[in-house]
């Protein structure tokens, strides 16, 4: 099997990319595997199949067709400007999120004119397609009506899948996921960030800053959970989703708060008096036009598997980073 990981030198990119080694895909082995991004990738451990690193641009048609040429099986769509950067910088978030997208089903769509070709294709969707106001819970029939530019082009891109799939140009599906926590590494752009930081820095004996009140509530996943995710769509059928090819992730629904709370009963009270508490209006208001709890039934009857609480999250993370913990 060949699979393709765009944004495959991200982290979910790169953890995808070590969990397809081990496992492959509903018990097939990948032996050729392809990873792209405007970065070069770094090569999973331990692969010994067929292994492309690649550079690339999404928004660039000739790049998104030249990789296509090579005819994947499975193509993981991660490619995207996140949340705080897409919000600030409208046309470079249109031109990766939007129009790269559009160029990569193209490119499908051109590569099986000369043979057939409908490979599947796994597209990473998010929980910002949403905005106020929200029932008590979200459901996957609830209308897509975001607040901000990063949510308008992930639906956008929802719709362009479903249409895609419906002319039968390719196999695919679009999985709303919640914001991935903890996230290892350096903070990024997205608005959501410090739902990590405000973990990961004190868990490593470090200051992190806070700007939202503690009674702010998210929809959150661990990186390991969101990898599952990606891999089992990846391999499940899909003909019995209809034209409705969008599916909320299940998740855990949990305040500031409530991750304070963990923190202090994993690594005590000094870890948590690293959290400065500094107000952000711009973040504040982009976290609170997010939905903070969803009925997932369709997803949990498929066989997705969320976190069982937040006290799993961060044991995730001790366990799956190196240095994760100081001492």
């Amino acid at each position: 099997m060949h699979v393709l990981v765009l944004g495959g030198a991200g982290m979910i990119g790169q953890k995808l990319a070590e969990r397809l080694v081990r496992q492959g895909i509903n018990g097939q082995p990948v032996d050729r595997l392809t990873l792209a991004d405007v970065v070069i990738p770094k090569a999973p451990v331990g692969f010994d199949g067929q292994l492309a690193l690649r550079t690339m641009d999404v928004s660039l048609p000739r790049d998104v067709q030249e990789i296509i040429a090579s005819r994947p099986d499975v193509v993981f769509h991660l490619a995207a400007i996140v949340s705080g950067e897409a919000e600030l910088a409208v046309e470079t978030g249109y031109r990766i999120n939007l129009l790269g997208t559009w160029n990569l089903f193209e490119a499908i769509r051109l590569a099986g004119e000369s043979e057939p070709y409908q490979p599947r294709v796994v597209f990473s969707s998010s929980v910002a397609v949403f905005g106020p106001p929200f029932p008590d819970e979200i459901g996957d029939e609830f209308p897509a009506a975001p607040l901000t530019s990063y949510g308008t082009q992930k639906a956008m891109c929802e719709l362009l899948l479903a249409d895609y799939v419906r002319k039968g140009i390719f196999d695919g599906i679009a999985l709303r996921l919640p914001t991935v926590c903890i996230r290892p590494g350096r903070p990024n752009k997205a608005a959501s960030g410090f739902l990590s930081s405000i973990l990961r820095e004190p868990l490593a004996g470090q200051r992190a800053v806070l700007p939202v009140p503690d009674t702010a509530r998210h929809w959150l996943v661990s990186p390991r959970r969101a990898v599952g995710f990606l891999i089992h769509a990846a391999g499940i059928d899909l003909s019995g989703l209809g034209q409705n090819r969008t599916l909320n992730m299940p998740g855990l629904s949990v305040s500031v708060g409530e991750q304070i709370e963990s923190l202090r009963s994993v690594a005590g009270q000094d870890a948590v008096n690293l959290i400065q508490r500094v107000p952000d209006a711009t973040v504040s208001r982009i976290v609170a036009a997010w939905p903070s709890r969803f009925d997932a039934r369709r997803a949990l009857g498929l066989g997705f598997v969320a976190d069982h609480s937040f006290d799993e999250i961060i044991r995730i993370h001790l366990e799956d980073e190196p240095g994760g913990r100081a001492g």
